[in-house]
């Protein structure tokens, strides 16, 4: 299982764009959409080319419904929700599905939790099965609550505190947000899963892991009737549950530049970050963003990492990324330096490339290049039977339109020179961004 808060971009935080080759033209990918009596969204997608069946529910939930005082909730139940049910004895869940030659995992980010399993397309009953236990009657116990607490714990130890660089992503969160919840990081506190009553993790569950806050997506080789025969026997007698009402919460404009220092146990060399607040994922300038981080830091012709790696050897590391969330984003850069150079000079480094960016266009032949770099990274991504029932389930959850899987190319392609230059004056100014002095702890 894992959690979408620590994958690392560039190397040091994020698997670069890529892609091989590819036709310009990408396939529609089919479906069929329905809901249930209950509310439980159904999406299916038919494809034959292989015998195989992804099953999936996205739940939106993430650490951003949590409580200040119970962080950690959303992606606790990530693996609390593995424990068992009414008829699942407990540590079987896993088991059922190696044994009828499936693999399973889930993950959670600050905005929705996302279960999945892939079968042999015979056992389609067999995932359909497990997704509505999970939903109907899992079992909340103290024993479950008191086993995954310490998973959790460990997790928290490899992952994050005993790891280079862990904490970065908290430390920035924190600074960048002070009223949203996207101030803390789905890891969450260890103090406040401890602190937390067995009803209280019963209420969280009871208020999100329902019909109303679900969608449940099947993707690969199935009779679309069939399949909708066993959704409605597996689903149907579900309790809907009360609908969750979400209330975007407004953060004050970011107006002079904050500069703090951050410290890591973990590390012997230092790095410069800077963070800007940007717009959600579903906005075209958060794609247009992306473009930027393309052009300042993916891959070594990159005019970051020309300049800074190569040329001038001052860095063993630099990068941008876009980390797109439904309600805003952060745009984070960074830089490792080689030796003994000064962090302030990568910062200007960093700083002068991105104001070429707000100065001039980028020329016809990087932007063809970077075109295809999308064109191909999304093609990419719809290539694996589960990618696509996320990207389904990710567009009607975030995007109010499961279709967006269809359209999302489209919008890539729209997006101008002009467009690229337009967001980064517009987001990426010194006067509101975080400067964080990430540095070994002394």
């Amino acid at each position: 299982m894992s959690t979408q808060f620590t994958d690392m971009k560039n190397g040091f935080l994020y698997l670069s764009l890529m892609g091989l080759a590819v036709s310009a033209s990408a396939q529609k990918v089919a479906f069929t959409e329905y809901k249930l009596k209950n509310g439980l969204h159904v999406i299916l997608h038919q494809d034959k080319s292989a015998p195989v069946v992804a099953v999936s529910v996205m739940y939106h939930v993430g650490s951003k419904d949590e409580q200040p005082n119970r962080t950690g909730f959303a992606h606790f139940f990530e693996h609390l929700l593995f424990e068992g049910s009414d008829n699942i004895k407990r540590g079987e869940f896993m088991k059922i599905v190696s044994s009828n030659g499936g693999q399973n995992n889930a993950n959670t980010s600050q905005d929705r939790t996302f279960y999945f399993e892939t079968f042999p397309s015979n056992q389609l009953a067999t995932g359909l099965w497990l997704e509505s236990e999970r939903m109907l009657h899992p079992v909340i116990n103290e024993v479950g609550v008191k086993t995954q607490n310490e998973v959790v714990k460990e997790e928290k130890r490899l992952r994050v505190d005993n790891r280079p660089y862990g904490n970065f992503v908290s430390e920035i969160m924190k600074r960048l947000f002070i009223k949203h919840q996207y101030h803390w990081v789905p890891i969450g506190s260890m103090e406040h899963l401890d602190a937390a009553t067995l009803d209280e993790f019963k209420a969280f569950n009871k208020k999100f892991y329902n019909p109303l806050n679900a969608v449940l997506v099947i993707a690969g080789d199935i009779d679309i009737p069939k399949t909708k025969t066993l959704v409605e026997s597996y689903f149907a007698d579900i309790p809907s549950g009360t609908p969750v009402v979400k209330t975007k919460i407004m953060e004050d404009p970011i107006r002079k530049e904050i500069i703090d220092t951050a410290y890591d146990n973990n590390i012997q060399v230092p790095a410069i970050m800077t963070a800007y607040r940007i717009p959600g994922m579903t906005s075209s300038e958060s794609t247009a963003l992306e473009m930027v981080s393309s052009v300042l830091s993916t891959g070594n012709s990159s005019r970051m990492y020309k300049k800074m790696v190569d040329d001038k050897q001052n860095s063993v590391q630099v990068g941008s990324f876009n980390y797109a969330l439904e309600d805003y984003g952060a745009y984070i850069t960074y830089a490792l330096p080689n030796g003994d150079v000064a962090l302030d000079t990568l910062l200007k480094d960093m700083d002068d490339e991105i104001v070429k960016l707000q100065t001039q266009l980028i020329s016809e032949q990087e932007f063809t290049k970077l075109q295809n770099q999308f064109e191909n990274d999304f093609l990419d991504n719809n290539n694996r039977m589960i990618k696509v029932a996320e990207n389904l389930a990710d567009g009607y959850t975030f995007y109010k339109n499961t279709n967006n899987i269809n359209t999302e190319l489209d919008k890539i392609r729209k997006i101008t020179r002009q467009d690229i230059q337009n967001v980064a004056r517009k987001y990426l100014n010194k006067n509101q961004r975080v400067v964080l002095y990430y540095l070994p702890k002394k």
